[in-house]
């Protein structure tokens, strides 16, 4: 079980904050001032992607502050329809051109397969795409290498051809949706997963059962679903554009209870109608 740390670490020696911002459906125009107000308050990690149109003014954001570049943890992806070796090397290239920087501390394979095509084999395309990353990486480009959205048979397709075993997997987890077949897969192979939507994108928020807890402890339900993100031992990605949101979704010096987390468990996804 999660015990307050500032840190995971990959089973690379590399260190990550143990909580991050996510920037996923902030536009470039907003994500200046909210990437700003997450450093402001404490974050970070900080989380974004090619695909979501925002590198330019999360780099700027980042550029900007005033702090040490080695002192951010910065992330982003490789757009989920871009697959093969040439091709990742050239993606990559656009995406420090587009951050304004020399490197990134992580870069993932934002999903197995194009958007428009969940579900697809590409399984050959990812390996080629994998070991244009593990270049990258031994380049010294990327400090650490993972994948998004990648189900237990596409990372073993990736270790089984591959040198480098991914770092971390970064899926939708919250609770209801604890992925714990998955989530043992990776534990099992030292990979880390980073926790996209911990909020359910604010699905879970009205949940009586949820609610009745968080009174309990004294806590939002926003910051009872973070925290149980930390207590399954995954690295939430919360995002907000408000800083009080942003500032109470860091706030997690409690601990829940063994028994708890069992009821937690035990709940089914608030989107399953």
């Amino acid at each position: 079980m999660y015990v307050n740390k500032k840190n995971f670490t990959f089973h690379n020696g590399v260190d990550i904050p143990s909580i991050g911002f996510g920037t996923w459906q902030i536009p470039n125009e907003e994500a200046y001032d909210a990437v700003t107000l997450a450093l402001k308050n404490g974050y970070t990690l900080i989380d974004t992607a090619q695909a979501y149109h925002n590198e330019e003014n999360v780099g700027k954001a980042i550029e900007d502050f005033d702090l040490p570049r080695e002192s951010i943890f910065l992330t982003s992806k490789l757009p989920a329809d871009i697959k093969g070796y040439d091709e990742t090397l050239e993606a990559f290239n656009k995406t420090l051109t587009n951050l304004g920087m020399d490197y990134v501390d992580l870069y993932l394979i934002h999903a197995p397969w194009p958007w428009d095509e969940v579900g697809k084999d590409c399984t050959k395309e990812n390996i080629q795409t994998w070991k244009a990353m593990e270049k990258l990486y031994t380049d010294g480009k990327i400090r650490a290498i993972g994948v998004s959205n990648f189900s237990k048979q596409d990372i073993q397709a990736l270790i089984d051809a591959c040198d480098i075993v991914p770092m971390a997997n970064q899926i939708p987890f919250y609770i209801g949706r604890d992925q714990k077949e998955l989530l043992d897969f990776c534990k099992k192979n030292s990979i880390l997963v980073e926790a996209y939507s911990p909020l359910a994108t604010g699905d879970i928020l009205n949940s009586p059962e949820i609610m009745d807890m968080a009174k309990k402890y004294g806590v939002t339900t926003a910051q009872l679903s973070i925290r149980y993100c930390l207590e399954k031992d995954t690295l939430p990605l919360p995002k907000s554009t408000h800083e009080s949101r942003i500032i109470e979704n860091s706030q997690l010096d409690f601990t829940l209870s063994p028994e708890d987390v069992k009821k937690l468990d035990a709940m089914k996804d608030v989107r399953d109608k």
